[in-house]
């Protein structure tokens, strides 16, 4: 299965993206005090495509971030039912994170890709209210890894819709350093409680054991918890793998207009999910419940832009 790289030759920063398997960007590196920094987690054959694309990477989540209760919803006066692997499970990060995108654009620092649900993934046009277009954009500038998304309704309907990311950023971020002296800093100060992965509408604070205002050691993190209550810094959301041991940082800067962020320690691994959504998991149920959380809708014809960077810094004294 071909990967693209791009890379910033002044720099030495390099990425690689899967097209065939979600435009999934799975290798991210750059140079910081001499040091090649390797940001993202992957397992080694994710290029060869038999590894689960939700597990790698920086999947790509659309038209909705997370679950879909029981993958069942009503829109518009329609009840629909997407296909689960069996029933009464949930349906998980949307349509497009596991077929192949187009590519529409490539220079050596950049790659665009487009996807459109009627003609990408056309046996799943069925389960959703209306056609959707999703564009992406990556450039390597410097250390940093910007994306740029777009999304557009070509249907005659309208079109809801939520959005994230779930990037696996490794730790450490140097063979020098440990996971003992690595940190994680979000600004949200409260979570959605749950039951069974799905939020039950009520946001009560974070607590000791998901507190990350002021940084929590990942060694004693067990988390896969929907936070929010996010404050911004300024206009910007922030949140970051502060790897002290390393004496480097890997900060994720998103627009404001993220809400939510999904924190997850995977098992078995030395990597943490940092997942900026627009909204809470199952949010088209929570907005049926008149539930205020994020969820959006975009007209006929309408587009909406947002964007994430990645990089790595020194951390400032």
């Amino acid at each position: 299965m071909p990967a693209i790289t791009i890379s910033d030759t002044t720099s030495g920063s390099q990425a690689q993206v899967l097209p065939e398997l979600g435009f999934n960007l799975f290798q991210f590196s750059v140079t910081v005090q001499g040091q090649t920094i390797e940001v993202l987690d992957a397992d080694e054959n994710f290029a060869e495509g038999n590894v689960k694309p939700s597990r790698c990477g920086i999947p790509i989540l659309f038209p909705f971030p997370n679950r879909i209760d029981a993958g069942k919803f009503s829109w518009d006066g329609k009840t629909y039912q997407l296909p689960t692997p069996n029933p009464g499970a949930h349906f998980i990060h949307g349509f497009c994170l596991d077929r192949p995108w187009r590519v529409t654009e490539q220079t050596e620092s950049s790659v665009t890709a487009e996807f459109q649900l009627s003609k990408d993934a056309p046996d799943r046009l069925e389960f959703w209210p209306a056609d959707f277009i999703i564009q992406c954009t990556y450039l390597l500038r410097g250390n940093a890894l910007k994306s740029q998304f777009t999304f557009k309704n070509p249907d005659s309907k309208p079109l809801p819709w939520g959005f994230g990311t779930h990037a696996y950023f490794k730790i450490p971020l140097s063979d020098g350093s440990s996971v003992e002296h690595c940190l994680l800093e979000a600004p949200a100060h409260q979570q959605w409680k749950l039951e069974n992965y799905i939020p039950t509408g009520e946001r009560v604070p974070v607590t000791e054991a998901n507190d990350l205002t002021d940084g929590a050691y990942y060694s004693a993190l067990k988390l896969d918890d929907v936070l929010t209550d996010l404050k911004p810094d300024g206009k910007t959301l922030k949140c970051a793998v502060v790897d002290e041991g390393a004496g480097l940082q890997t900060v994720q800067e998103c627009d404001g207009r993220f809400r939510e962020l999904v924190v997850f320690t995977p098992p078995g691994r030395n990597a943490v999910c940092l997942e900026p959504y627009t909204c809470p998991t199952d949010a088209i149920n929570l907005t049926a419940k008149g539930i205020e959380c994020g969820w959006e809708t975009l007209a006929p014809g309408a587009e909406h832009h947002t964007w994430i960077d990645i990089r790595v810094e020194p951390i400032m004294a």
